[in-house]
């Protein structure tokens, strides 16, 4: 049976076909259906030298000198004595908390927690000798005319870091309130030249000073040797080798003044390097602590050979070497947990001092380690400053 449609519906259909093909289907015609993108393939990171893609790794730390990967290890301030990363035990010779940049966080003189030494130099950057630029000292003078007594801080470090600025600082404005002046001075570190530049320099400024007294409103017959750490070492070199000539230079001035102190403290510094790790084993020091022969030790780079093949150099840079008897008066200071620098490794200077008939006092302080590294200042507490200040007034 034949359908005809009117003109109308004939109209209609052709309108109605024409929207359907506008639309992309027809009456009969079979669309596809659309069909969604794929997903993204996760993020993935390229292996090196590789063109497939693999998974992505946790954060890691690649080792020194390896092609592996290595766990991450914790986070640690290098030293004192760096913006380097190190691992949780620092190296041998490091101060506590960490290495002291230039004279300003981690404390006094870097090591540990205390206060910074903030005073204004009367006297600043100060040439004692023209060998190198860091032969320069400042000089920090209490309320007077003068002349007045002269503490010369010789600053902590390793001997590889550091500077002048490094004074503990409630003992250093202790002593500007007490009368005497105070001198930080810049010793050649390990990097720019080995021992025994740093003796020299440490003697050469002193001698620069005596020489320069008046000008400087110092008292030449009153000069205390003053330091920490390897500070320690090198104010205990100035007082015991008044009478070597090992360690005189012509060439960095004043060699005609005599390099003698009148006083010496020493804080926590070593003595003979290379005994330091036996010492520390013995007192039940970590093994980390017992790293001051190796060939990377801050010794070893401050002698310029490994401390464990150079026992000549070894003995040069122990004071103990060259006590005869004329030696002043020391007081010497020591934390009774400290492994950065054994107990005993300080102590056997104070041995041998006394052992020679030369005054010397030996104080060991309870419950503190290679400085004030705690929240509670011993060192630098009213009680200990007190107790230099009295020792100081004694014998200057």
């Amino acid at each position: 049976m034949h359908y005809r449609m009117s003109i109308p519906q004939t109209l209609a259909a052709v309108v109605l076909a024409l929207l359907l093909t506008a639309c992309g289907s027809a009456p009969g015609a079979t669309q596809a259906p659309t069909v969604p993108p794929a997903p993204a393939a996760p993020t993935q990171a390229v292996a090196p030298d590789a063109a497939t893609a693999a998974p992505v790794a946790p954060t890691q730390a690649v080792a020194p000198d390896a092609a592996t990967v290595a766990p991450a290890a914790p986070t640690q301030a290098v030293a004192p004595d760096a913006a380097t990363v190190a691992p949780a035990a620092p190296p041998a010779g490091m101060p506590a908390g960490g290495p002291p940049p230039g004279g300003g966080p981690g404390g006094p003189g870097g090591f540990g927690a205390g206060t910074s030494f903030t005073a204004t130099a009367a006297f600043a950057d100060v040439a004692y000798a023209a060998a190198s630029e860091t032969q320069k000292l400042d000089i920090y003078l209490p309320a007077g005319d003068g002349p007045f007594p002269v503490v010369v801080n010789y600053h902590a470090g390793g001997f590889k870091f550091g500077d002048k600025g490094m004074i503990p600082g409630a003992l250093g404005q202790a002593l500007l309130d007490a009368g005497y002046a105070v001198v930080g001075v810049n010793y050649r570190l390990s990097g720019e030249a080995p021992f025994p530049a740093a003796v020299l320099d440490a003697r050469a400024a002193v001698r620069f000073l005596r020489a320069n007294a008046a000008t400087y409103q110092l008292d030449p017959e009153r000069i205390a040797a003053f330091g920490q750490s390897a500070g320690g070492n090198i104010a205990a070199m100035v007082g015991t080798t008044a009478e070597s000539t090992s360690f005189d230079d012509a060439s960095l001035g004043n060699a005609e003044v005599s390099s003698a102190v009148q006083a010496v403290v020493n804080w926590f510094g070593p003595t003979d390097f290379g005994q330091m790790d036996a010492q520390a084993a013995a007192q039940g020091c970590a093994a980390s602590d017992q790293t001051h022969s190796e060939a990377t030790s801050f010794e070893s780079a401050y002698l310029g050979a490994p401390v464990a093949t150079a026992p000549e150099l070894v003995a040069q840079a122990n004071p103990i070497t060259y006590i005869d008897g004329s030696e002043p008066p020391f007081l010497i200071q020591k934390g009774d947990q400290d492994c950065t620098v054994a107990v005993e490794s300080t102590a056997m200077l104070a041995d041998a001092l006394q052992a020679a008939g030369l005054t010397v006092e030996y104080d060991l302080l309870v419950g503190v380690g290679h400085g004030d590294t705690g929240s509670t200042p011993v060192f630098e507490g009213e009680q200990n400053i007190q107790r230099v200040l009295t020792f100081l007034s004694t014998h200057l």
